[in-house]
């Protein structure tokens, strides 16, 4: 196994850096939670600041050297920042009320893809906490696929309470970090790296906070990278229809996790239980026929995903660019003709029997999954919770930057759906393309003035440019 311990020095500054960052951390989601009652200096300043902060304290853990006890304050503080966010009510999101009400229906015996929350049918399950607050209740069928609903219908059988439903999401977090450490073990790399996960600000607030139904699928996405790296092809395939099963995109990254190598030794373990698992998740509500999809058809029509209003990339051609005639349907053959393409230089990639072909595995799927949330520019910055799990390995400098503006630039008003998201969007994209040319030309001029010398060491130098050697 490689062998990261970072670089050699004393470790004091380095603790006394991430627990002085990590109070801050806290003390900004305290500042962030009192912002919900009485306006003091506007979420948007604490989040630029927890942004800041968080953006930092990767820097330190990954440039730095470490012991035993800088794991035990990462974990510390963002347990503490995940506290604090727990025991407030949710403001940024009301989707946490669909998941109780969406739990208590299924308790009641009925189908969830059945009726609408407004229908008479379902005027007994009605009360003051959960049914006025669920967004869309007078035409909207529930969006959430089969697994998400199993969720909701086993921690509402505990309670049936936003808090309760919190917690558990959190508590999945908790899988996630675990998950994260054994994958960053089997690829070589240092545990503190999952600071990169457990501290970012987008998850403290759209998770602890909001209880988005996101966290349940990070823990199942990093098992699945890690059965496939345990030589695991059957616990693979469960993870990732289990993950589809909650939120229907990390289907995606199956290229990645299921090898030519595999296709040519008739290992159909994985894809089999795959489509296994997938089918007894849909298996389970099909009572409704083709409703089993939900309210998710006219989703689509509804958050411009057929008019292609939804797409930076197309409105920017459509407009920035003035080619006023691009079809959305090209559009969408663009973005598939690429997602295949790289679906093909997945599937045909190394296996994974080294360190480096693990973290060659992780670089496949980061990839595919990076370049579907470019592409589809969602307007929801929960939507990129699961590229988290794949930067803790990989912590590839322009998608840190990507993930923490995002978190940052929701919280303004240029996160209003129109001009001012495509403005939002325009200089989100304009300075990740700086940071990415940036990063090239440090690796191009690292090249250069190393050539003669010996490889590096560090498996994680080729990701992340400012990476040291021990």
């Amino acid at each position: 196994m490689v062998n990261l311990t970072g670089p050699s020095g004393r470790v004091w500054p380095t603790n006394s850096a991430l627990a002085l960052l990590g109070l801050l951390l806290v003390g900004l989601c305290r500042q962030g939670v009192s912002e919900i009652h009485h306006f003091v200096i506007g979420f948007g300043l604490v989040a630029m600041y927890q942004a800041l902060l968080y953006l930092v304290a990767v820097w330190v853990v990954l440039n730095r050297p470490v012991n035993r006890w800088t794991f035990v304050i990462i974990l510390v503080c963002a347990a503490g920042c995940r506290l604090v966010c727990l025991f407030s009510p949710p403001f940024l999101s009301t989707d946490i009320f669909r998941y109780v009400w969406d739990g208590r229906v299924q308790a009641a015996g009925i189908n969830p893809y059945r009726y609408i929350p407004a229908d008479p049918h379902l005027a007994f399950l009605r009360d003051a906490d959960i049914y006025p607050h669920i967004n869309r209740r007078g035409y909207a069928h529930t969006v959430y696929p089969p697994g998400a609903q199993i969720l909701f219908l086993l921690i509402t059988r505990i309670s049936a309470s936003v808090q309760w439903m919190k917690a558990a999401m959190v508590g999945l977090e908790a899988l996630t970090i675990w998950a994260i450490v054994k994958l960053l073990a089997a690829a070589g790399l240092r545990r503190e790296q999952v600071l990169i996960y457990a501290w970012h600000p987008l998850l403290l607030w759209e998770v602890a906070s909001s209880g988005h139904v996101d966290a349940a699928s990070l823990p199942l996405i990093a098992l699945a990278l890690l059965f496939y790296v345990r030589r695991k092809p059957a616990a693979t395939g469960v993870a990732l229809a289990a993950a589809t099963l909650l939120k229907l995109y990390p289907i995606v990254i199956f290229p990645a996790l299921y090898r030519r190598a595999d296709w040519r030794r008739g290992d159909w373990k994985m894809p089999a239980s795959l489509a296994g698992v997938i089918a007894a998740g849909y298996a389970c509500y099909l009572s409704v026929g083709p409703h089993v999809l939900g309210f998710l058809p006219e989703y689509a029509r509804e958050e411009g995903l057929e008019s292609g209003s939804r797409y930076f990339l197309l409105t920017l051609a459509r407009h920035g660019l003035h080619w006023e005639g691009i079809p959305t349907a090209a559009f969408y053959a663009f973005a598939a003709v690429l997602l295949l393409g790289l679906a093909l230089w997945a599937f045909c990639g190394i296996e994974a029997r080294s360190e480096a072909g693990a973290l060659a595995t992780i670089r496949y799927s980061f990839v595919i999954a990076a370049v579907l949330m470019l592409l589809f520019s969602s307007h929801y910055p929960w939507y990129y919770l699961w590229l988290l799990p794949f930067l803790s390995v990989i912590p590839y400098a322009p998608m840190l930057y990507y993930t923490t503006a995002c978190f940052y630039l929701y919280t303004t008003q240029l996160a209003n759906p129109g001009p001012a998201m495509y403005y939002m969007f325009e200089w989100l994209y304009a300075t990740v393309g700086l940071v990415a040319l940036w990063c090239l030309g440090v690796r191009l001029l690292e090249a250069r003035l190393s050539r003669g010398r010996p490889a590096p060491r560090k498996a994680f130098a080729t990701y992340y440019p400012s990476a040291r050697d021990s």
